[in-house]
């Protein structure tokens, strides 16, 4: 047998351990790729979404797939605080190789119009 046959054969076997069948790593998560998913929720107040709004403060992602996003609201009222970070939740868990998602709402520092991106204050007409 050639030896690119005995490396292609030993590529398609899994690793076992003692413990079982060792599982490739997950893929790492693609920070553009969580951008595009919170890019498609929308306050459906404001034809923007929520990315160019400056409503995302941070996103930390982990080696294991997990996703934290701090997020916030252009008021403490803001009538979608209750819909928008479960929607972004879901929209990320829809990544490939995330694990798990968590969004915390914070409200320090408060959001202002300066947070917002050029293509969000012209689509709103607020230069």
């Amino acid at each position: 047998m050639s030896e690119d046959a005995t490396v292609n054969r030993a590529e398609t076997r899994a690793a076992w351990t003692p413990e079982g069948e060792v599982k490739p790593p997950a893929p790492k998560v693609d920070e553009d790729a969580v951008i595009a998913a919170i890019s498609t929720v929308y306050d459906p107040e404001i034809p923007v979404d929520i990315y160019q709004l400056g409503l995302i403060y941070a996103i930390e992602i982990e080696d294991d797939g997990r996703v934290k996003i701090e997020m916030t609201l252009t008021t403490p009222a803001c009538p979608s605080a209750q819909e928008l970070p479960s929607q972004v939740e879901e929209a990320v868990r829809g990544v490939e190789g995330v694990t798990d998602v968590l969004v915390e709402v914070v409200w320090d520092p408060p959001w202002d119009q300066s947070r917002m991106s050029e293509d969000a204050r012209l689509a709103l007409n607020m230069f």
